[in-house]
């Protein structure tokens, strides 16, 4: 499930894959990833142009051309994108293939098809931007703070809202709070200034950790190392971890280190 630290791994993929490239064919093997561009715009826009460098906020990836329009990635559930050469088997997923300068293939790999791709130009853009709160990666101390003042509902809750902080998923939340040993349900108007820099702290060293790995790291020190697990257990004090929905999502956390 690509959060913040999965798409800053993309972004680094379309550096090298395509930054100052030229794209000379798009084959869209599958238009069920379309977001509001239709086959034939898609590959007009974007066919003859040069692939400007990528950017990234929150889980949305975005690809600046040489013309009016900017190509604009977001991943859902499980999509990815990869660099390949033109001689490699395609994926059965692999939904649109990029040819760049004649001699690679940027592919946009999907298997679920929840979100997609689209093209915006300016103020398509500003839409998605306004919709979305600060990049986690950018976030200070005071304005996590102030980001979090004021809101109802679980602290999970408010963490996974793209529209307060952009980029945390479930897995990122989940190692979060039990980092900074918060029960996840707590309610954000009971977050004390000691759990409020708890959090923070927690989110800063889990997304830096995560970045490097360019995705949420499955060690068994980690609590993302015991989710899959038939009977997950705490890395910490090896207490029997619960489970439950919140905010929608199956949620993990330890009883005693987050009672």
């Amino acid at each position: 499930m690509p959060e913040l630290p999965d798409v800053e791994g993309f972004r680094q993929v379309l550096m090298r894959c395509g930054s100052s490239r030229w794209v000379t064919d798009v084959d869209v093997r599958d238009a069920g990833v379309l977001r509001g561009v239709t086959e034939r715009r898609l590959c007009g826009e974007l066919t003859g142009r040069r692939l400007k460098k990528p950017w990234r906020h929150g889980k949305w990836l975005f690809a600046p051309t040489d013309g009016e329009v900017t190509l604009v990635c977001h991943f859902g559930m499980t999509g990815s994108l990869r660099c390949c050469r033109p001689d490699e088997p395609l994926d059965r997923h692999d939904r649109i293939v990029f040819t760049l300068d004649d001699t690679r293939h940027l592919r946009y790999r999907d298997q679920r098809k929840l979100q997609g791709v689209q093209l915006a130009d300016r103020n398509a853009l500003d839409r998605i931007l306004d919709r979305l709160g600060p990049d986690a990666l950018t976030v200070g101390r005071a304005e996590f703070r102030e980001l979090l003042s004021g809101r109802r509902g679980a602290v999970k809750g408010a963490l996974m809202d793209q529209s307060v902080i952009a980029g945390l998923g479930n897995l990122l939340c989940d190692e979060i709070l039990w980092r900074a040993r918060v029960e996840p349900h707590t309610p954000v108007r009971d977050l004390g200034d000691a759990a409020t820099r708890r959090l923070h702290t927690a989110m800063g060293r889990v997304l830096e950790t995560s970045v490097r790995a360019a995705c949420v790291p499955p060690r068994r020190t980690w609590l993302t190392g015991r989710r899959d697990d038939s009977e997950p257990r705490c890395p910490r004090c090896d207490h029997r971890l619960r489970a439950a929905r919140v905010s929608g999502r199956r949620t993990l956390w330890c009883p005693v280190c987050q009672g």
